[in-house]
């Protein structure tokens, strides 16, 4: 990856969508080991529906994860000073998830803002956030 220059990177730059599959039993299934999270709300059906849902849902971080890899996609893990999100709504079996980010200010120091934001394919807003990256 080449490193991207202070100098180059304007407000408003856009980072490169990150566009998922669908999101799949087996990929929470799998997150659930990758992460440690076993809570039965994201796996078992049963589970779900005696809590009151219609279905299991990804995990929060899941959804944090993709736009820490939209992140990572733009510049090295090194840059990245801080990742915040907040979790608007639900993510449901099913969902095509697409993440984006895009420059809303240049520090001090060779930094950039970059509000973030991860939506199903109807557009609902499933996570927003921002991240603070220092760039070359």
């Amino acid at each position: 990856m080449a490193e991207l220059n202070y100098e180059d990177v304007q407000v408003g730059t856009q980072l490169p969508l990150l566009q998922t599959e669908p999101i799949s039993r087996l990929t929470l299934a799998l997150y659930c080991g990758a992460s440690g999270d076993h809570n039965p709300i994201h796996v078992d059906s049963d589970f779900a529906r005696a809590a009151g849902r219609n279905d299991v849902f990804a995990h929060g971080m899941l959804g944090m994860a993709y736009v820490a890899r939209l992140v990572t996609s733009w510049a090295p893990q090194r840059a990245i000073r801080s990742l915040s999100t907040r979790f608007v709504a639900i993510t449901h079996v099913g969902d095509r998830i697409t993440c984006s980010g895009t420059v809303v200010e240049k520090l001090a120091d060779r930094q950039v803002r970059i509000a973030l934001t991860a939506q199903d394919h109807s557009g609902i807003v499933k996570l927003a956030g921002e991240a603070i990256v220092e760039l070359a």
